[in-house]
C-alpha cells in the first residue's frame, strides 16, 4: 500500500512598495518624536520673595516670559532643549538670579532655554537674551529692563514701572502701559518696528528719532513739538512732561497709540 505525500505550500503575501515606504516614514517620525522629548529637561522650583523683590535673568538663547502673580513667591520653569546648558539660580536677598552666561562659560554647545518666570506684581525685572522673544506681563515694580542683544521681539503689556528699558537689534518692540511721573522710559531698536501704546492724558517730555522718518505721534502731537533732521526726529513736551520718553529706530517705525 503506497501512501502519497502532499506538500504543503505557504505564500506570503508581497506588500505594496509604497505601503513600505509609509511605514518606515512612520517609524522614522516615531523614532524622532521619541528622541525630541528625551532631548528636553523640565526644571520647575519656587522661591519665597518679599513683595519688591528683583529678578535678574541673563540667557543666550530661548524665550522668556515674565507675568505677575498674587503670592509672595517666585515660580520658574524652564524647558532646557539639548545639549542642556547648565542651570544655577541663587537667591540673595531680595533677589533671585538666573546667570545663563555665567554658568556656561566656555561652552560652545548650548541649546535653547526657554523660561517662564511667575513673580509678585511689585517686583523689578532685568531680562537679558542673545536670541528669542520677551515678554513682560502687568508689571509695577520699579524697573523693567529687556535686552535682547541680537534677534528677538519685546514684548512688554501692562507695565506701571517708573523705569523701562528695552532695546533690540532686530525685531519689534510693543510698550503697552503707563509712564509714571518722573520716570524714565527707553526703547531702541536696530531694524523693527516700535509701538507705544498709552493712556490718552499721559504726560512726558519726548525725543523720537528715526533716519528713515517714519515716527507716527498721531493723537499726542502738539504745536509744540519740533521737528529736526527733516522729520527724521522730534523733541518736545506732551502734556506736563512729566516724564522722560526717548525713542531710537534705525531701520523701522515708530507708533504711538492713544488708548
Amino acid at each position: 500500500m503506497k501512501i502519497r505525500m502532499l506538500s504543503a505550500r505557504f505564500e506570503i503575501p508581497r506588500i505594496h512598495p509604497s505601503v513600505n515606504l509609509v511605514l518606515f516614514a512612520i517609524l522614522v517620525l516615531g523614532a524622532l518624536g521619541s528622541s525630541s522629548v528625551f532631548a528636553q529637561q523640565h526644571l520647575s522650583k519656587r522661591y519665597p520673595a518679599g513683595k519688591n523683590v528683583r529678578v535678574e535673568l541673563k540667557n543666550i538663547s530661548g524665550t522668556i516670559t515674565v507675568e505677575s502673580w498674587n503670592r509672595d513667591e517666585i515660580k520658574l520653569s524652564a524647558t532646557l532643549e539639548s545639549p542642556a546648558a547648565h542651570l544655577s539660580p541663587r537667591q540673595t536677598g531680595e533677589a533671585l538670579i538666573v546667570d545663563v552666561v555665567a554658568d556656561n562659560r566656555g561652552r560652545s554647545d548650548v541649546g535653547d532655554i526657554n523660561f517662564k518666570l511667575q513673580v509678585p506684581v511689585n517686583s523689578s525685572v532685568d531680562l537679558e537674551t542673545k536670541s528669542g522673544q520677551i515678554t513682560v506681563s502687568n508689571i509695577r515694580g520699579e524697573l523693567v529692563r529687556a535686552h535682547v542683544s541680537l534677534e528677538g521681539d519685546i514684548e512688554l503689556i501692562g507695565i506701571s514701572a517708573s523705569q523701562v528699558y528695552a532695546q533690540n537689534t532686530i525685531g519689534n518692540i510693543f510698550f503697552d502701559g503707563e509712564f509714571a511721573r518722573g520716570g524714565t522710559y527707553q526703547f531702541q531698536s536696530g531694524k523693527g518696528d516700535i509701538t507705544i501704546r498709552i493712556p490718552a492724558d499721559s504726560a512726558f517730555k519726548l525725543v523720537a528719532a528715526a533716519p528713515n522718518r517714519k515716527i507716527a505721534l498721531g493723537g499726542f502731537w502738539n504745536d509744540g513739538i519740533k521737528s529736526l533732521g527733516d522729520g527724521r526726529k522730534f523733541v518736545g513736551d506732551i502734556g506736563e512732561g512729566r516724564s522722560r520718553v526717548m525713542v531710537t529706530n534705525f531701520q523701522g517705525s515708530i507708533t504711538f497709540i492713544r488708548r
